[in-house]
């Protein structure tokens, strides 16, 4: 290799070596401008904030003290709720007659609220605020994919899957839902209770279907206990043959019920079927029980309601952070103003 070329090449390197060394020194200034201009932005905030202090703290001052008297002579509100289990699809109409309970609270249309809840106006007067919600963990979506799935034929299981059907999950989905009501009488929550559900019982499509579901279950459990009866009289029926068997001589032909399994005999087969009818009655019972109400109460309103004392629900901490954000914004406005006005392009 020439001398010329060593040379040109040992160029060509320390101009490369050059670029490399100019990109990194101006992305290591592109950074600096960018934290220079962030510490500028927050020198002169913090001048802002020096500048107009006193009427940011006046501000303050005002808003503490206005809310402060603004909770003193508000009226207490108490909060309570309630755990149920809605049946039959019956969870729309419930979310349905709750939003428009809420509604006629908020719009203070007492008389409507009084006729719809049965309750005296008096009563009506101190209701505030109607919500439902629902209560549902991991382990209960689990469980009712489960549930879910076991429904469908076998082709529909294999198109779904767990994050699909959790894409699709809502609150009408879920198993359990909360009812909670605000009011300023701790106790009238309490008197609601019985006709918050019983505008779900008496819809006439509800009732309907919890009387069709008492007709199956009850024709399933006659079903059941008729089978068991059956089986008992199979089962007296081959200890006869056993004891017919039993008394006859060596020799003579035997009645073989087993139909060739010589390891499954005609009584533990009958064992077996007992315990599946077993399983299947408690089953029923533990659908009867559940499908006894169109609305399960899980847990009911309190005797009392728990005062609403959230912190950053009061007055005395929602208004100074509103007035200390009016000022900000204004002045901000103003600080603006004057820069356009002494804008000078020039």
């Amino acid at each position: 290799m020439s001398a010329q070329e060593n040379t040109s090449e040992e160029i060509d390197l320390g101009q490369l070596f050059k670029l490399i060394g100019n990109t990194i020194d101006k992305f290591f200034r592109f950074l600096g401008n960018i934290f220079k201009g962030i510490f500028h932005f927050l020198i002169l905030f913090l001048q802002f904030l020096q500048k107009h202090f006193l009427k940011f703290t006046v501000a303050l001052v005002i808003g503490v003290l206005v809310g402060g008297y603004w909770d003193h002579s508000s009226d207490d509100v108490y909060r309570s709720s309630m755990i149920v289990e809605p049946n039959f699809n019956s969870v729309q109409q419930l979310y349905n007659n709750i939003e428009f309970y809420n509604e006629l609270a908020e719009g203070e249309e007492f008389q409507a609220l009084e006729e719809a809840l049965n309750i005296d106006n008096t009563l009506a007067k101190t209701l505030k605020k109607f919500t439902i919600e629902s209560f549902s963990d991991q382990t209960q979506k689990i469980k009712q994919f489960s549930e879910f799935i076991q429904g469908l034929d076998t082709i529909s299981q294999k198109m779904v899957n767990y994050d699909d059907y959790l894409k699709n999950f809502n609150n009408i989905n879920a198993k359990f839902h909360k009812i909670t009501i605000e009011a300023k009488d701790p106790k009238v929550a309490k008197k609601c209770q019985s006709i918050l559900l019983r505008s779900i019982e008496n819809n006439q499509y509800f009732r309907l279907q919890k009387e069709i579901n008492e007709v199956n279950l009850a024709l399933q459990d006659s079903i059941v206990a008729r089978q068991l009866t059956e089986i008992d009289s199979l089962q007296k029926f081959y200890r006869k043959i056993k004891t017919l068997e039993a008394g006859k001589p060596e020799g003579n032909t035997s009645i073989n019920l087993a139909e060739g399994d010589s390891k499954a005999t005609p009584e533990i087969e009958l064992l077996s079927q007992i315990k599946l009818l077993k399983n299947e009655l408690v089953l029923l019972n533990n659908k009867k029980a559940n499908t006894q109400s169109t609305i399960n109460i899980i847990s009911a309103f309190p005797n009392k309601g728990v005062l609403i004392n959230d912190f950053f629900k009061k007055k005395m901490v929602l208004l100074p952070i509103l007035l200390v954000g009016v000022v900000f914004v204004f002045l901000i406005l103003l600080s603006i103003n004057s820069f356009l006005k002494n804008y000078n392009p020039k």
